[in-house]
């Protein structure tokens, strides 16, 4: 290699020669900052110490991921103009992105973004979230019917049939929702918080409530309550846990109904408990949301040695009742005999039948039968009739 073909060499390798194809763009760089901006073919730059790069773009992608945008807006207005679409978004705003008619993305409050002109027809619907914090039905059923998940930046809300929904706002306003889908911008608030509440009657089953008597019986008390609730606003902002705090009043109030009851008392009429438990937590409850429609007492749980004492004084009352009862048979067994035997007194031919009665229910019992005499004499010795006056 003779001297003047490496000195063309040397400076040939000093120049930086780069083919943009059809279709794309580049953005020229010294380190970080960019220099210009270079359409397709084949560009050849001036670079002794290397400190160029180049980084292509595909003018197919609609989305120009390029940061440096308040450079371009100084540098090349024009190309706001004719090539490229500068969206940006206020502080309380969003922007939907459409590409071809069809959503593509949800640009945040505070974002700037490009987009090609030319190879996809971008257009961008704007939203102040001041005035519209709810996402339109319209857009919603599209969101959904595309098959692709919900953007995070949306809460996505299903309020079933048989319940009612409660949206906080910022830890203040609160809006109710009926049945149906819903979609709210998370961007437009500092908080939004929701809740289902069930509108459907439920059970509360209160076990083991352990509660002394007025004569001082510890009993357990196994209870059922059905319950709803009724205002769903007052008991949102009322109550944090509606069936916990339900929970607790009835427990109240079976304390407090059943320490001015003896356990006779208890025992012989347990529908008055489960009214006057009632009595005591309606109204209360109602003024915080919640209806109560019935209280029921399932089980009285007595202890042990109060168990076997009530089982014997039920035996014993039950053996008082059967001697009761056993005399009176009695009784009116020997007032019959005794009517029967003035009526024989008096008639001497019932009396002889009654004999003869008597006479084949012993014969049924005897195998054999020794007569003497003949029969006529066993019936003369065994009736004699009284002679008639």
């Amino acid at each position: 290699m003779t001297i003047s073909t490496a000195i063309y060499s040397s400076i040939l390798g000093l120049w930086r020669t780069w083919r943009i194809e059809s279709g794309s763009m580049g953005v020229l760089y010294r380190h970080n900052t960019p220099i210009d901006l270079l359409a397709a073919g084949t560009h050849r730059f001036w670079d002794p110490r290397h400190e160029l790069r180049l980084e292509i773009y595909d003018l197919k992608d609609p989305l120009w991921r390029f940061e440096q945008i308040d450079w371009l807006c100084t540098e090349h207005p024009e190309w706001l103009k004719d090539k490229v679409q500068l969206v940006e978004t206020a502080v309380n705003e969003v922007a939907w992105i459409r590409y071809n008619g069809k959503i593509h993305d949800l640009l945040a409050p505070q974002t700037r973004q490009l987009y090609w002109h030319g190879y996809v027809k971008v257009t961008v619907e704007r939203v102040d979230m001041n005035t519209n914090l709810e996402v339109s039905a319209k857009l919603m059923r599209e969101l959904r019917n595309r098959g692709n998940t919900l953007p995070l930046s949306i809460l996505s809300v299903d309020v079933p049939s048989y319940a009612q929904g409660v949206l906080t706002i910022n830890n203040a306003d609160i809006r109710l929702l009926s049945a149906g889908n819903y979609g709210f911008y998370r961007a437009g608030a500092e908080t939004l918080a929701y809740v289902s509440v069930d509108l459907r009657e439920q059970s509360l089953d209160i076990s083991g409530q352990e509660i002394l008597t007025a004569d001082k019986v510890a009993l357990r008390l196994n209870v059922g309550v059905t319950w709803k609730v009724s205002d769903v606003l007052t008991s949102h902002r009322q109550l944090v846990k509606p069936a916990e705090h339900l929970y607790r009043e009835v427990q109240f109030a079976l304390r407090q109904v059943v320490g001015t009851r003896s356990l006779d008392s208890l025992l012989e009429d347990k529908n008055s408990l489960d009214r006057e438990v009632l009595a005591v937590v309606v109204d209360k409850l109602l003024t915080q949301g919640i209806s109560i429609t019935r209280v029921g007492v399932k089980d009285i749980i007595l202890p042990g040695d109060m168990k076997a004492i009530l089982t014997k004084v039920v035996e014993a009352e039950k053996a008082a009742m059967a001697n009761v009862i056993r005399r009176r048979e009695e009784t009116a067994a020997t007032r019959s005999l005794l009517n029967t035997a003035k009526v024989m007194e008096d008639n001497p031919v019932a009396l002889r039948l009654k004999e003869l009665e008597t006479l084949e229910k012993i014969t049924d019992k005897i195998g054999n039968i020794s007569v003497y005499g003949g029969l006529e004499g066993v019936l003369n010795n065994l009736v004699k009739l009284k002679p008639s006056h």
